[in-house]
């Protein structure tokens, strides 16, 4: 259990933005053997949003972090570090966080991508917690997006589904007596589950070729039946984890916010938890699986519809590619 009295880093605003355009059910009906009712029975998902033409990660993580900026009244030159996490930057260098500090005027910021699939998100907030820890920074945002309609192929009736883009954002700064923010974190990794989770070709394995394209090596492709029973296990194995050693039971949770991969998926985990289904947001009827992005855009949405007040306690977790998992224990603050 993390020791008391020590600087904590807080979430003081949220930011997120999703794309006009929406991909329905009936519209995947159009394009591949499948329904309506398959999709929704299998995954709980109704739509998600697509990126328009042209339209970048960058461009939605901007979007997401000019909402923060406004919504805490922050000048550009008050943030010191962004780090952005997404598996569908504008390019592989140079990283999506410069292109974002460029888009916000944010000239004093450093920052960086982080690439771990679906934890991504986790991952980074863990990281810029402890860099707000450190005392040496004051405001770091941080920043999940992906556009997967950019890497799906279309023609996967089985993955393609569960996808969609968008960007959500949390503005970290210190909470000097730490009585609220990011109270503890559990982080995991398994190599081995590579295999299952992958875009095989566009990295130095497998550079971008003619035959790599036409072999469609540039899609996302994962063994789903895999997937599905490790998230399952190691999603609630983690939040319950980081519950029991803060002494938190199931009754304690105001909210569990988890990766929107599969509404299956969450059902699951909240059952094991013991929670009730108010206490567990769900919003990937409307989104789908947007990577980077689902933790952060659920919790706008909570923010948004006032299901978090100051002092509750929040337990956010989420699993994928690599594999990575994790979890982390949030008492709430004021926010923006």
């Amino acid at each position: 259990m993390p020791s008391k009295n020590r600087r904590t880093a807080r979430i003081s605003a949220v930011g997120s933005y999703l794309p006009e355009k929406i991909l329905t059910n009936a519209d995947l009906e159009q394009m591949m053997e499948t329904s309506d009712e398959w999709i929704r029975s299998r995954t709980g998902i109704i739509e998600r949003h697509i990126v328009a033409e042209g339209e970048t990660s960058s461009d939605m993580a901007t979007r997401a972090a000019q909402q923060i900026m406004a919504n805490r009244d922050l000048d550009p030159d008050e943030i010191d570090c962004i780090i952005v996490a997404t598996v569908t930057p504008d390019m592989l260098f140079p990283a999506t966080a410069c292109l974002v500090q460029r888009n916000l005027g944010a000239g004093r910021a450093w920052g960086f991508d982080l690439m771990a699939a679906c934890s991504g998100f986790l991952y980074a907030l863990d990281i810029g917690a402890r860099m707000v820890e450190s005392g040496r920074y004051k405001y770091i945002l941080i920043i999940g997006v992906d556009a997967m309609s950019t890497i799906m192929d279309y023609e996967d009736r089985t993955t393609s589904i569960l996808f969609g883009d968008g960007a959500g954002a949390v503005l970290l700064e210190p909470c000097e007596d730490g009585s609220e923010g990011i109270i503890d974190s559990v982080m995991r990794s398994d190599g081995s589950g590579g295999q299952y989770l992958y875009m095989k070709a566009g990295g130095s394995l497998h550079p971008a070729s003619a035959e790599t394209v036409a072999n469609r090596e540039h899609f996302l492709r994962q063994d789903g039946r895999v997937v599905y029973k490790q998230a399952i296990k190691w999603m609630a194995d983690v939040s319950s984890e980081v519950a029991k050693r803060n002494g938190l039971s199931g009754q304690d949770i105001k909210l569990f916010i988890p990766h929107q991969a599969n509404k299956r998926i969450v059902d699951a985990c909240a059952k094991r938890m013991g929670l009730t289904e108010e206490q567990v947001l769900v919003n990937i009827d409307r989104y789908g699986n947007t990577t980077a992005a689902t933790i952060p855009l659920g919790m706008a949405d909570a923010v948004r519809d006032g299901r978090l007040a100051q002092g509750d306690k929040v337990i956010i977790a989420a699993f994928g590619a690599g594999f990575t998992w994790g979890a982390m224990y949030i008492k709430w603050s004021q926010v923006h």
